[in-house]
């Protein structure tokens, strides 16, 4: 498998390094972590409809740039790396995720475009517990009425939940099979909708809990097309835990590069702290771990564009994902240590960065959830 980028890739990588370096800086990601949306609403119009990152992996007959996963890997890792405040990952790794998957030819027309112009927030409300999917846990139950379908239920997290125009929510059919679940778009402010802000560890990413009671919806507001596609919500969670594992590739990146910035200026016992072999060790460690990480991220996404079937997207998904997870995770808890006293003040970012590596393990499937998965698939 040939790993090169293209040029074309090349230019998305460096237009978004240099976008976000200027734009969500510590001291920006700061202000925007303390604001009452969670988010620079000013930036997040930036990114819809100046640079079109929303456009992405639409497809070009939905007023997409119809390009792959690849290209989206290439962005997350780069906001992953300057932890954006944006709700960018919601709209784009969940919703439009969900609707490419399982939308029918007319909900995608119907919401795709909004979300490619970068004037619509939408998110997905997947299980009743975490940010995952799970058949046997369902948060919401849809049941058949005369004008359309009443859901009733309630999710405990869902990322910018509170703040998002578009819930899509994931529900099992009333009366259908213990397999049967549909996909439902629910309009903020719904009659029988509440939305709980949750004080959260990570800041700088907002969750909320979604309740459902009795909200009425029209027939045209299901989503789907095949009843009991449980095959297409295992997709769509694959493909977002392979878009989160980007991320947390660009958070270890930068761990590891604010520790070398760091260890090179500190002096300690007249010589720079990069000087010592042991520190030297560590950060080699972390570059490994890194670069590790990077091969089997954007492996997985090149086969990702391939369109393999379900179980084989699982198993790269997953793979990328529990691998990003503890890299992250380890890159962050080595940078606090290697920045001596004051790595886990709040004046320095490794902090930051640790919180996020902690909370987005969870998110998606845990390192033990994939790896749990993989070995039941291979050994089944």
């Amino acid at each position: 498998m040939n790993f090169a980028l293209s040029d074309d890739q090349l230019m998305i990588r460096d237009a978004a390094e240099s976008f976000l370096e200027e734009t969500s800086s510590s001291a920006a990601v700061r202000s925007a972590m303390d604001s009452d949306a969670g988010f620079d609403a000013s930036l997040w119009a930036r990114i819809g409809q100046e640079m079109g990152w929303c456009a992405t992996a639409i497809p070009e007959a939905h007023g997409g740039l119809g390009l792959g996963v690849v290209e989206l890997v290439l962005l997350f890792e780069q906001m992953g790396r300057r932890q954006t405040c944006a709700p960018f990952f919601s709209t784009v790794a969940l919703a439009a995720t969900a609707l490419r998957e399982a939308g029918s030819a007319a909900a995608q027309a119907c919401w795709l475009p909004r979300i490619a112009a970068g004037t619509l927030r939408a998110t997905l409300a997947l299980g009743a517990e975490g940010v995952q999917w799970n058949a046997q846990s369902p948060g919401a139950i849809a049941t058949g009425t005369a004008d359309g379908w009443r859901l009733d239920g309630s999710f405990a997290h869902v990322p910018d939940g509170a703040s998002a125009e578009l819930v899509l929510v994931v529900a099992r059919l009333a009366g259908e099979s213990a397999a049967g679940f549909g996909l439902f778009a629910v309009p903020a402010g719904a009659a029988g909708v509440t939305s709980t802000p949750l004080a959260t560890w990570d800041a700088t990413r907002r969750l909320a809990k979604l309740e459902l009671s009795g909200v009425q919806l029209t027939a045209a507001d299901r989503l789907d097309t095949v009843t009991g596609a449980t095959d297409a919500f295992e997709r769509i969670e694959a493909l977002a835990a392979l878009l989160l594992a980007a991320e947390q590739l660009g958070g270890a990146q930068q761990c590891l590069d604010l520790t070398l910035a760091y260890t090179a200026e500190r002096v300690q016992f007249g010589q720079p702290v990069a000087s010592f072999q042991a520190v030297k060790h560590r950060c080699a460690e972390m570059m490994v771990r890194v670069e590790a990480t990077r091969s089997g991220v954007y492996g997985a996404a090149a086969v990702a564009d391939g369109r393999p079937g379900t179980r084989q997207l699982v198993l790269e998904a997953g793979a990328a994902k529990a691998q990003a997870s503890e890299a992250f995770f380890f890159c962050a808890q080595e940078a606090i240590q290697l920045h001596g006293g004051v790595g886990f003040t709040w004046e320095y970012d490794p902090h930051l960065y640790f919180k996020r590596a902690q909370a987005g393990s969870g998110w998606l499937g845990t390192p033990d959830r994939w790896r749990e998965r993989i070995a039941c698939t291979l050994l089944d």
